[in-house]
């Protein structure tokens, strides 16, 4: 039997808890939330509140009567999880998909693998890809932003940037559009910039996320389209639009940060954030899909055990080989 081995005390309680820092990941998002309010209005409302109320509930069933343990809903997790699916959803998808993507993203992508915590991949991100598969034609249906618009359903739709990108078609939208997501079209959660660093840096400030994958995903996802632009810029679309465009901001500070699906330690997370990067250009550019970023976190989420195992920190004594 092997003995568990605990450090001397006094052992120092940092104050951080489950809840606190699901409510400080919702709280960093609720400016990018009001923003997608105000833009897709009755649809953004409507997707929220079913995808949030249906992940808690999907949850709270599943560990009361299939694990049999006391339901945790509570702690955020859930909520956050609807959340951030709602995020990655167009502004008038179907109550009905979305609820079948919250069951997928709660039963399958995280109490399958024992809950909070135990789960290998993102389950927001495991609910969207499952809806992109198998509804490609309504995950792709992108309303029109209408400021307080009571259309849902039968919202107008148009092409994302990303799309206008990849089928050279379209005059794309002007900088300052894309920043503020002024007649920006894509997932309700991606539409301002703005709003997404307003999150990070409170996220930042209050030491619930790092720098290391946010910068990494973005530096390396810049650097690779940069490099792609300048072979060839007649085919390949500007970094800045990359950039700014699609769900690179959103995957790269609030998705690809995900505590269970992360690597541990700066080194690793630095790995991680540029395999990231890499990938998401090299789906936006070379693959079928305009967008990438949902599938790059993904992969990369799997190499998540393997990036821990051998990039680790220095033990502290530990002799450095010359």
């Amino acid at each position: 039997m092997e003995k568990l081995i605990i450090s001397p005390a006094p052992h120092i309680h940092g104050g951080d808890t489950i809840a606190k820092n699901m409510t400080g990941v919702i709280i960093a998002l609720i400016p990018a939330l009001l923003v997608g309010f105000y833009f897709f209005g009755l649809g953004a409302l409507v997707v929220t509140l079913t995808a949030v109320a249906s992940c808690v509930l999907f949850e709270y069933l599943i560990q009361k009567f299939l694990m049999k343990t006391e339901p945790s809903v509570l702690d955020g997790s859930a909520a956050l999880t609807g959340l951030l699916l709602a995020f990655n959803l167009p502004a008038n998808l179907p109550v009905w998909i979305i609820v079948i993507g919250s069951l997928v993203a709660i039963g399958l992508g995280k109490m399958s693998f024992g809950g909070l915590g135990n789960n290998p991949f993102n389950p927001a991100l495991v609910g969207r890809v499952f809806l992109l598969i198998s509804f490609p034609v309504q995950m792709t249906s992108w309303p029109t932003p209408e400021p307080l618009s009571l259309e849902y359903l039968d919202a107008a739709t148009g092409a994302t940037t990303l799309e206008m990108l990849k089928g050279h078609f379209g005059e794309l939208p002007q900088l300052s559009d894309l920043i503020s997501g002024n007649r920006k079209l894509g997932s309700m959660g991606e539409i301002s910039v703005i709003a997404l660093l307003i999150g990070m840096v409170y996220m930042l400030y209050k030491k619930i996320i790092t720098w290391h994958i946010p910068v990494s995903v973005l530096a390396s996802a810049f650097v690779l389209a940069a490099l792609l632009h300048w072979a060839n810029p007649a085919e390949y679309g500007s970094p800045v639009i990359h950039l700014l465009s699609g769900g690179l901001m959103l995957g790269a500070i609030y998705m690809a940060t995900d505590y269970a699906t992360s690597p541990m330690n700066p080194r690793g997370m630095i790995v991680y954030g540029i395999g990231i990067g890499v990938i998401t250009i090299v789906i936006r550019s070379f693959g079928a899909y305009p967008e990438g970023i949902s599938f790059a976190i993904l992969i990369m989420n799997a190499f998540t055990p393997l990036i821990n195992t051998y990039i680790k920190p220095r033990r502290f004594g530990e002799k450095v080989k010359k």
